[in-house]
């Protein structure tokens, strides 16, 4: 990657004396204030008040009833798809999953942390494709899996970088074949979607929904998640779950499969300190985003897109989409990529090599599902139907895969809030000078 400081494109840019980062933990000070707290009055297991105020404070915000702290979002996903599986064909035996011998219709662009938790319940994956507007599942693509697979009664919807699903077309087709809708929010908390004729915040628009705290998430614990409901049965059932399923005896009494999944009042302290930044992160996101639309508007690329009319996204990452016209020669493998430069053309690993050169963080957009070695065996579901076998030798067909054409041309761009706007400055030249 060193080619780049040697490259007459890049002349006069030099590297960053401190990394421009991706999306990193952004601290104010107050979070010492109820880590410190929770250390002097020796509560620091996964009972305190920090606990208590986060889930108070998140359940106000998003505008459930109940939240219920846990170690991660996915614990988050892990127990709200188990409570799905569990109302959809009842209690499992201790050897078996919720799931077990059903298959699950699942967003294809996300971080593997959403699909996993159908596997843990011995569940099988469908993938969806992708649409375009929002990158995020096709409304189109479910309706055809419905006609493939009827049986099925969950599904699971992640919102990719902070943009809302059109889940006014998913939660109607839903109720329409009496599934369940698992919400994972994780990147978008904040992000609010017009649902009929009222704005509403992601994390409240399925049956069981979800958010992380993750290091890099728009506020953070270092870890942490929740699970959000307006159910005090489904909240308690997920509360006992997450401290190893105890009945109430005086000794430890087991009649359920439980997991140690509850928050830490250590973490739930970091969370309370950043919970009132909350909107100011997305502000500062916001602009961010607003810089790279404006300042790369000229090059034959776009920012990752959503409706203004039905979402206000969290900004969470900054995504690029280089137009196939742009496109330079670029090949994949496993773990590893080879790309060569033609005049007016770039690709995403040239971007981020070149990015990474000048000491700042990029990333691929998410792998699709589909894609991955894991899971290449389950069924794919396109808006033509079945999106696996579409090539023939003697049948025309489109083969059309949006999530891997989205995966082939996008990257993620530095996002970080904290990167000044001489910094972002300097980031955009470099991408610019890319198609030189």
């Amino acid at each position: 990657m060193n080619k780049f400081l040697s490259d007459p494109r890049f002349v006069g840019i030099e590297p960053f004396k401190s990394k421009v980062w991706l999306s990193s933990p952004t601290m104010h000070g107050e979070e010492q204030r109820w880590v410190d707290e929770a250390i002097q009055t020796n509560w620091v297991s996964t009972v305190g008040a920090n606990i208590d105020a986060v889930e108070k404070q998140i359940a106000e915000y998003v505008g459930v009833r109940y939240a219920v702290g846990l170690s991660c979002g996915t614990a988050a996903l892990h127990l709200a798809t188990k409570l799905a599986g569990e109302r959809l064909y009842g209690q499992a035996k201790p050897n078996m999953g919720t799931l077990a011998g059903h298959r699950v219709f699942c967003s294809d662009m996300t971080f593997d942390a959403s699909i996993n938790p159908v596997a843990y319940e011995d569940g099988e994956a469908v993938f969806i494709d992708t649409e375009r507007d929002s990158w995020n599942m096709d409304p189109a693509a479910l309706e055809k899996a419905f006609e493939i697979y009827p049986e099925v009664r969950l599904v699971v919807i992640a919102h990719l970088y902070g943009t809302p699903a059109k889940m006014e077309e998913i939660k109607r087709i839903c109720h329409e074949h009496d599934a369940l809708i698992v919400e994972d929010a994780a990147e978008s908390l904040g992000a609010k979607y017009k649902l009929g004729d009222r704005w509403v915040e992601t994390g409240t628009l399925g049956n069981y929904n979800c958010i992380s705290f993750n290091g890099n998430k728009i506020i953070t614990g270092s870890a942490g998640g929740l699970f959000l409901t307006d159910s005090k049965e489904d909240a308690d059932k997920v509360r006992k779950w997450s401290t190893q399923s105890r009945e109430a005896a005086p000794w430890y009494q087991h009649e359920e499969v439980g997991y140690n999944y509850r928050m830490s009042n250590i973490v739930a302290g970091i969370v309370r300190g950043q919970v009132p930044y909350l909107d100011e992160h997305i502000a500062q996101k916001k602009e961010i985003y607003e810089r790279y639309k404006k300042g790369l508007s000229d090059l034959p690329v776009t920012v990752n897109p959503y409706d203004p009319n039905t979402t206000e996204p969290n900004f969470w990452l900054s995504c690029l989409l280089l137009n196939e016209d742009a496109m330079a020669p670029m090949v994949r493998g496993e773990q590893n990529v080879l790309y060569t430069h033609e005049s007016g053309k770039s690709s995403p690993h040239e971007i981020l090599d070149a990015i990474s050169t000048f000491n700042a963080e990029g990333r691929p957009i998410w792998k699709p599902m589909h894609m991955q070695p894991i899971y290449r065996t389950h069924a794919f579901i396109t808006v033509e139907g079945n999106g696996r076998g579409r090539s023939n030798a003697y049948i025309a067909s489109s083969g059309v895969d949006v999530g891997a054409d989205i995966f082939r041309r996008g990257l993620c761009l530095p996002s970080d809030n904290k990167m000044t706007v001489e910094e972002q400055d300097v980031v955009i030249e470099i991408v610019r000078r890319c198609f030189g």
